[in-house]
């Protein structure tokens, strides 16, 4: 499970050092592919997989997984990381995202998100009133 907030930087060459809590799980490679909220997904190759198996078992006759589907999997990048625990971030990707020098890079359960530092403050900031106001039932039975 992957969590917290980190700051590393991206470098010149389109590199980010993934957090060193991270980086035995990522080990064996990652899928990086667009996020919703303008963020980048970065999976460990496992999960990427039980989630490929369960998008390809979407109806072809709907058109919301056809859509999904297209943008999630055409946009997605595999990679090993490095022994310094670096992975590169395709140019399309970054500018997706709209990564610039400073970055946060969160853990959200299953995943790690890659997001331009300002772009994260300004998420959290616009979420955080939302997040004290959920209700019992807005959430998954058991929380």
């Amino acid at each position: 499970m992957f969590l917290g907030t980190h700051t590393p930087h991206l470098d010149d060459k389109g590199r980010v050092i993934l957090p060193a809590k991270f980086r035995e799980a990522l080990a064996e490679g990652v899928v990086i592919t667009k996020g919703q909220e303008r963020c980048l997904y970065v999976f460990p190759m496992d999960e990427f997989t039980r989630l490929a198996d369960a998008l390809q078992r979407a109806p072809m006759s709907s058109k919301a997984a056809r859509a999904y589907n297209r943008v999630f999997f055409a946009s997605a990048h595999d990679e090993t990381p490095d022994r310094q625990g670096r992975v590169t971030i395709p140019p399309r990707l970054r500018e997706y995202a709209g990564l610039e020098r400073e970055l946060a890079v969160i853990g959200a359960s299953n995943r790690v998100e890659i997001w331009n530092s300002r772009t994260w403050d300004e998420y959290l900031e616009a979420s955080e009133e939302a997040f004290a106001d959920i209700e019992e039932g807005d959430l998954p039975e058991g929380l």
